[in-house]
This record gives C-alpha cells, structure tokens and sequence, in this order.
C-alpha cells in the first residue's frame, strides 16, 4: 500500500512538469524570493504609487527648494522645489518599462537570429555569428551612445540603443542551445516524417530553448535599467523635465555636498531595483539549470 502511495506521488510529480519544479526549487531560495519581492514592490509602486503621491512630478515651488526629508517632503525637495518622493515613484515607471521593453526587444530579435543561425548553419550561421562578433567587440555602453548620437537624445531613442547592444547576447545563447537541440532524436524523427522547418522551429525549438532565455532575460532587465541611468545622466537618455532617475542624479550633481537627498533617494532607488532583479535571477538560473539540482 505503501509502495503504491508513494508511486502515484512520483507520478503526479512527473505529471506537473518541469515548470512547476522549478518554481518549487525557487521558492527554497530565500535570496530570491527577497529579490522576487523587491521586483513586485517596485512593480507595484509604478503602477498605483502616483495615485498616493503628494505632489505632480513637476510642480514647482521655489520657496520650498532643497528642503531636506520631513513629514511634508518624505524625501526632500530638488533646486525646484519639487517632491523628490513623486519624482522617485513615477521614475520607478520610466526604468521598469525601459527595461521590459527594451529586453522584449532583445530577445524577439535575438531569438530569431540566434535560431536561424543555430538550425541552418553553413553561410547563414556565418553571417549571423559575425555581426554578433563585430557588435560584442564594442563596449556595450559606447555602442549605446553610438546609437543614440546618430538618433538623437530621447528616452525612445535610449530604449532603442539598449535593445540593439543586448541583441548578440540573446542570440549567441539561442544559438549554442539550438545547435544542441537539433541533434536530439524528437528533432530528427520530426523531420523524418516530413514536418516543415518552420513548424519544428516553433513548436519544439523555440519552446525548448526559452529556460537560459528567461534567467538572462531577468538580469538583462537590470542592465538595461543600469544602461538607461547612464545615458540619462550623460542628457542623451530622458530630457528635462523627465523623472527618470538617471536624469535627476545628473541634475543633483551640483547639490551632492549640501542637498545629498537629491542624489542618495534615486540612487538607492536604482540600486534595489537592479539588486532584486539579480537575485531574483540568480534564484531562476539555479531553478532551471539541471547542473544545479542535486
């Protein structure tokens, strides 16, 4: 009796997938479950923390300028005398959908190219691998400002150079996991009973290679975030007035010695939002790699 209970367990635990293992072997992670935490706070702050601020991000009022943190201004006021907790909360919104859109970006693009170069191989791979190679042999954050340079200095135009310099690295990953893949038996049977390429690339390829997508796609959130911070302080990500928060650390650079709320309040913003999504990638790289499982 015994052994058929604990056979019918095995089963059902065949029977929920891999995914659902995952999940559990990421909830045994308490580092990413805290950083899965600081992502949905944050989250949770773009989408309803406007609605509870206490000022709009650009209302002025130059009596109360460079107010240090108080029961009025939880977090000062700026050389304007705007609240930097309304300014810091709708960044929150700026950088998060800089760095879902931008990663989005990356890998529809990457996987595609990465796929076409991994399936076909011979002149295909070739091409694909070289512009990879040309890309990656520029340091990401001065092909970013490359790009934006020929676009112009716009928060789009940031988003859109962040997407083209991660490009190589979703598509190098792609395509060392398709050269794997191909080669397995489910594939050759599939061809053997004349599937077309295009329904193998979507229904058995692709799907099968979405796991390392998914772990760098949650730490290139972070870097894209880090990335667009960067190009708003150097003025050719967002524009005044913009909250981004990039953009407010630039404009708080005078104030660092006698106003530090200016700066400190976005920079530590910055600084948890791309510290949850790391751990919280970290926690899904050891969920869904099988070399980390006992």
């Amino acid at each position: 009796m015994a052994e058929t209970a604990a056979a019918d367990k095995q089963e059902m635990q065949k029977v929920a997938g891999p995914w659902k293992e995952a999940w559990r072997g990421f909830r045994k992670s308490k580092v990413a479950v805290v950083g899965m935490g600081i992502v949905i706070f944050f989250i949770l702050l773009a989408i309803f923390g406007p609605l509870f601020t206490p000022q709009g991000i650009n209302e002025q009022n130059l009596s109360q300028r460079l107010l240090p943190p108080s029961s009025d201004h939880w977090m000062g006021t700026d050389d304007f005398g705007r609240d930097i907790l309304s300014r810091v909360v709708y960044g929150a919104r700026i950088s998060l959908w800089v760095g879902f859109l931008a990663v989005i970006g990356s890998v529809v693009v990457g996987s595609i190219l990465g796929i076409l170069a991994g399936y076909y191989g011979r002149w295909v791979d070739t091409i694909i691998s070289r512009l990879f190679d040309i890309m990656l042999a520029f340091p990401s954050i001065l092909l970013a400002i490359a790009v934006v340079s020929v676009l112009g200095p716009s928060l789009r135009n940031a988003l859109i150079a962040i997407a083209i310099i991660n490009v190589p690295n979703f598509g190098r990953l792609i395509r060392s996991k398709v050269l794997s893949i191909k080669e397995d038996e489910y594939i050759m049977s599939a061809k053997a009973i004349g599937m077309k390429d295009n329904r193998i690339l979507v229904s058995h390829i692709l799907p099968n290679s979405m796991a390392p997508v998914i772990v760098q796609g949650t730490l290139a959130i972070a870097t894209a975030i880090i990335e667009a911070a960067a190009l708003g302080f150097l003025g050719l990500g967002a524009q005044a007035p913009s909250p981004e928060w990039g953009k407010m650390l630039a404009d708080s650079r005078s104030y660092l010695t006698n106003a530090p709320w200016t700066m400190i309040f976005p920079g530590v913003a910055i600084m948890l939002t791309v510290l949850g999504f790391n751990l919280m990638g970290d926690g899904l790289r050891d969920a869904l790699d099988p070399r980390m499982k006992s």
